[in-house]
């Protein structure tokens, strides 16, 4: 079945067909289908267009395919166009000449933009759940981890002392905006294009505020053209998952090299863990791994839209059919990786050792050494230069700034005294950074506290 094969001789090739067909993906949103469509049914009953009694006959024979199709009883098949056309067939199949009537004040154009924004919409709060839910871990590890001493890098090298809580915070803050972005998204895409038409609006009275209500809309769009031609939510989308994902391989990249037999800051659970055909002794992040690689393929969704998107004359095209099989790729993409990642880190072990001895030997506790001069009267400069000295006395020896004696301390500058040892202890390093947003255990329980409160939102 067709909708719009009145005035065609011949067949369609059946190439074309194929080609023009969109229901093996856009059978997704078949539940939002039905939804606008008992909205449009009710709002036409309401406004008179058709009777309450034909206006009941299509709610019920709409909510009895939805409740077959979730049941397991109906297949949705490839045999019809699209997702729209399956709906309808149906329910003239099973109510008769009334379903004929669903389609009155309506195009495939307002109702695909309609299914597309219900859809978009609904998956917006599901992606937010998921990064809710990997924010909850991520702070369980900061709780446990503010006084678990690691390196803090810049450039890759290692740079001052920090703790996994403060490390892990980062992410926090950056999936906090992730979800900022999915906020604002929804807030201005969530108005109702139904009744738009074609591209021109309708002659019958339609009352696209009733519809708008119905469906949990602020209220209707405000041009028809711009309704059934818009496409920025998605690229917003897009954009905000292409946003979570680079977030998400940041993350993984750290994992990666966290898990790494020179670093080995990090066990990852076996469950989360893959192993190499030839060599028994590997254990690969592979979590890690792909879901740093799998972003590209969300990259790519907004890239295509985009591109599809920037020639366009108003107001629909075809073309516009390509904005559902990669988004939808796209958000079960960036959904699989946000859980497997949650899994992940969920369950590593952090080798808390290791990673204080690192920070250590990586020189990280210098600048403190140097501020140490500063407070005994050098100047800042002046102590650079002699913490530099030092540095190069322990690359020789092999040891760290804490190993060195205080007789060592003294030939390079005679100002250091014993009390040099606690002023560049790691414990002392961290715990007097006392700025929001530093690594202090002061400054960071106050933070703590602030993202308890963001959770209970």
């Amino acid at each position: 079945m067709k909708l719009w094969g009145g005035r065609f001789t011949k067949e369609t090739n059946e190439l074309v067909n194929n080609f023009n067909a969109s229901i093996s993906y856009d059978q997704k949103f078949y539940k939002q289908d039905i939804q606008g469509s008992i909205a449009h049914a009710t709002m036409l009953a309401a406004s008179g267009i058709i009777s309450e009694d034909e206006g009941k006959q299509i709610v019920d024979g709409l909510n009895g395919i939805l409740s077959d199709i979730e049941s397991g009883k109906m297949e949705i098949t490839d045999e019809y166009e699209d997702i729209h056309t399956f709906m309808e067939a149906t329910l003239i199949e099973r109510i008769g000449d009334v379903g004929k009537k669903l389609h009155t004040g309506r195009s495939r154009n307002d109702q695909v933009a309609l299914d597309m924004r219900l859809y978009t919409r609904d998956e917006i709060k599901n992606v937010d759940e998921e990064i809710k839910e990997l924010m909850s871990v991520i702070l369980r590890i900061i709780k446990e981890n503010t006084e678990t001493y690691m390196p803090g890098f810049t450039h890759l090298q290692k740079a001052q002392p920090v703790t996994v809580a403060h490390h892990f915070s980062a992410y926090f803050e950056m999936f906090k905006r992730d979800r900022s972005r999915l906020s604002d998204i929804y807030k201005r895409m969530n108005y109702c294009p139904l009744g738009a038409g074609a591209l021109a609006g309708t002659t019958y009275p339609l009352d696209r505020e009733m519809t708008a209500k119905l469906l949990d809309f602020y209220g209707p769009t405000l041009n028809s053209m711009d309704s059934v031609s818009d496409r920025d939510y998605l690229i917003e989308f897009l954009s905000a998952l292409s946003t979570i994902m680079m977030h998400l391989s940041r993350f993984s990249e750290e994992i990666c090299i966290w898990n790494s037999n020179e670093y080995k800051f990090i066990d990852l659970d076996d469950a989360f863990s893959t192993g190499s055909s030839i060599m028994p002794q590997k254990k690969n992040p592979d979590i890690a791994e792909l879901v740093r690689g799998k972003t590209g393929r969300v990259y790519g969704a907004l890239i295509s839209l985009l591109t599809t998107m920037k020639g366009l004359p108003l107001a629909y095209n075809k073309d516009m059919q390509e904005d559902k099989e990669f988004t939808f790729d796209a958000i079960d993409t960036v959904k699989g990786c946000v859980r497997l990642f949650k899994g992940m880190i969920d369950t590593m072990k952090f080798n808390n050792d290791r990673m204080e001895d690192s920070a250590k030997k990586g020189f990280t506790n210098a600048t403190d050494a140097a501020d140490y001069l500063v407070k005994k009267g050098v100047p800042f400069r002046d102590a650079h230069g002699i913490v530099g000295q030092l540095v190069l006395m322990c690359l020789d020896k092999g040891i760290a700034l804490d190993d060195l004696n205080l007789e060592e301390y003294k030939s390079i500058s005679p100002v250091f005294e014993e009390d040099i040892y606690e002023a560049i202890s790691l414990k002392t390093c961290v715990e007097k950074r006392l700025t929001l947003g530093a690594p202090g255990p002061e400054m960071m329980n106050k933070v703590i506290a602030l993202y308890d409160e963001y959770m209970e939102q």
